[in-house]
């Protein structure tokens, strides 16, 4: 029962985490506007001229960076405890790591 509960956990905050990215992703996010600039000018050097397509590719590298970035320090800390899974307090840090990138995309979010 103890594992069922800690699997339970592990995938709240998992959807916490990927909520928090795809918020970081938003085009009213504040990372948003400097990521598109250089989308739009390197995108035609991927074949890539269709604005909507440029808008969601910008969309997934701001998520996908957020992602990476926020990850660090829960990597960090799984290997300076010498963990070989994540678990509940290396997600939490993650998430953490995470909230604190996105506090500026839910203050403009809510005006």
């Amino acid at each position: 029962m103890e594992q069922r509960e800690d699997l339970v956990r592990r995938d709240g905050l998992l959807v916490g985490i990927a909520g928090l990215s795809l918020l970081c992703g938003m085009h009213f996010s504040p990372y948003f506007d400097p990521a598109f600039i250089l989308v739009k000018f390197f995108g035609p050097a991927f074949f890539v001229g269709s604005p909507l397509i440029l808008f969601y590719f910008t969309s997934l590298l701001v998520s996908t960076t957020a992602l990476i970035v926020t990850g660090v320090p829960a990597a960090i800390y799984e290997r300076v405890t010498g963990r070989e899974r994540s678990d509940a307090v290396s997600l939490g840090i993650w998430l953490g790591g995470l909230f604190l990138l996105a506090i500026p995309v839910l203050t403009r979010a809510a005006g």
